[in-house]
């Protein structure tokens, strides 16, 4: 089992969400984070350019069985990324990590079938 941590912009989510469900995965968690990283986007601010410190982003996380880990991580490839096959700073990042143990609080099941 591993857990899934993509970071992306917040306009490719309907697009992102959209292609996981197209691929059956259903199960996703999202969060409205901030952040910083290669991206700069300057701002007007009362006549004055600023360069802000942290820039809105959304967290999604999806846990997944390992069957699921490739087709996972290329769904949001392909649908995260903007401005053609190379895409452009500021596109976001995927973090995996290895998953322990999944509980299912309802029914009490563990392992991969409580994804």
């Amino acid at each position: 089992m591993k857990l899934i941590t993509a970071i992306i912009r917040e306009a490719q989510l309907d697009q992102v969400r959209e292609a996981l469900i197209e691929a059956d995965i259903k199960r996703i968690s999202v969060s409205r984070v901030s952040g910083h990283g290669q991206q700069r986007i300057e701002e007007m601010y009362r006549g004055q350019v600023i360069v802000p410190d942290l820039i809105p982003k959304i967290k999604i996380e999806i846990a997944v069985n390992e069957e699921f880990v490739d087709i996972t991580i290329d769904t949001i490839i392909k649908s995260a990324r903007t401005d053609g096959p190379d895409g452009k700073v500021g596109d976001g990042k995927i973090f995996i990590t290895p998953l322990e143990e999944v509980i299912r609080i309802r029914t009490g099941e563990r392992g991969g079938k409580a994804i």
